[in-house]
């Protein structure tokens, strides 16, 4: 019979299956067969692709054309003493990478952080924004636009909200380029990301704009919204939560646990912090991104917002008193405990093991996050002015047989 093509695979199924595997895309046997397909094509076994543990059916609306899964290890890093306002107490963070010594360095610093006291956490600010653009004839119907849109906010308020039951529009701020507008529409939207979400809500709003505006026509996104992508725009935060993460360290626990004085961690982050302004960096930090996409992973997360959620500023103080202070702003964290990847198969264990799974644990779930940023940065810092960086990473970093590593440990 002939072969037909579903979802941009030619899967080698009969005509009259096509309408079950359209309906049925996510059945066991029909991933199944999608999975031999590619190995007859490819010349590859995809056997352990296949031997994945989360029903596929669960898959539906987080991927197309499944064959499987891929498989990531996964560790834990800990003890983490966390004094939050939505997380408080000591946590053991999941963390899933390849990347050898990266958890050996969180947990590091970790154990400095609780040894310490913990790190206190605070959130800031708690929403996420689409920007769309509106053209208009000239100038002036651009400005008559920007000065009278505030005054149907209730309205434009109402016509988003009808779209959903849990984004809330918080405000929209005009942004004019020459004879363009665009428009920062800030929602809140729980503990869901959101994005898909408050998009819909967006359109609507913005097709209602059409019909009682100037403007000629919009395009839902103009790039001022920073989704995906790193901006100077993220600073001030709103794109997700801006949280902050901060500790004091005795000098003898940096001595202790990090081999280092309190002003070779300031002398580290003076001099690099000259290396990221040449550099024309967005913020500074020595590597918030490892931790982030190693605990998104994990959990589920939409892990290309490693992008905006990295962008953050860590500073380092020495105190009157001889001691360190270490502390990280996330202005743009975007991190969820609904929706998503959240709720399939290990990432649904990971955020349980954090106490994170389900609805009212997202501000948990990001003090945790940046806590665990802020003990990666103390790590790497203090590996850098020790000197122990290279030596870490050849006794973890390095994929030996065990019998040929390095005996020697970095504590």
């Amino acid at each position: 019979m002939a072969q037909i093509s579903t979802n941009g695979i030619n899967n080698g199924i009969e005509v009259e299956l096509v309408p079950r595997l359209k309906q049925q895309g996510y059945a066991p046997e029909l991933v199944e067969q999608r999975r031999r397909w590619v190995e007859e094509k490819t010349g590859s076994e995809l056997r352990h692709v296949g031997a994945c543990s989360v029903s596929t059916e669960q898959m539906r609306g987080n991927i197309e054309n499944p064959v499987g899964a891929a498989q990531v290890p996964l560790g834990v890093a800990g003890p983490l003493l966390v004094r939050g306002e939505h997380a408080d107490g000591t946590f053991y963070v999941p963390l899933a990478t390849t990347e050898g010594a990266l958890i050996r360095s969180y947990e590091r610093g970790m154990v400095t952080l609780t040894r310490s006291g913990g790190a206190t956490v605070r959130v800031y600010m708690d929403e996420n924004r689409v920007c769309p653009v509106f053209f208009f004839r000239g100038v002036a119907e651009a400005r008559e636009f920007s000065r009278s849109l505030g005054q149907d906010f209730e309205k434009i308020r109402e016509v988003a909200e009808s779209t959903t039951r849990h984004g809330k529009l918080l405000g929209v701020e005009c942004y004019p380029l020459g004879r363009e507008v665009i428009v920062n529409f800030r929602f809140f939207t729980g503990d869901a990301h959101g994005m898909n979400m408050i998009l819909k809500a967006t359109d609507q709003a913005c097709q209602w704009i059409m019909g009682h505006s100037l403007a000629e026509r919009f395009l839902i996104f103009s790039g001022l919204e920073s989704e995906k992508h790193a901006t100077g725009f993220l600073l001030p935060g709103g794109k997700g939560k801006k949280v902050v993460a901060g500790a004091r360290l005795p000098a003898d626990i940096a001595r202790a646990y990090l081999h280092v004085e309190p002003e070779q961690l300031v002398d580290v982050w003076q001099q690099t912090m000259l290396g990221h302004t040449q550099a024309g960096a967005l913020g500074y930090n020595a590597h918030s991104a490892n931790g982030l996409t190693a605990l998104f992973i994990a959990c589920g997360q939409d892990v290309a917002n490693i992008v905006n959620s990295a962008v953050g500023i860590t500073t380092v103080e020495r105190t009157p008193d001889g001691d360190v202070y270490v502390s990280v702003t996330l202005p743009s964290l975007t991190v969820a405990t609904v929706g998503g990847g959240t709720g399939l198969g290990t990432a649904r264990e990971c955020l349980e093991m954090l106490g994170c799974a389900g609805t009212g644990q997202a501000l948990k779930l990001a003090e945790i996050a940046a806590a665990t940023v802020l003990a990666g940065e103390i790590s790497m810092g203090a590996a850098v002015a020790s000197g122990e960086m290279t030596a870490a990473h050849e006794s973890y970093g390095r994929n030996r047989p065990a019998e040929r590593r390095p005996t020697d440990e970095i504590k």
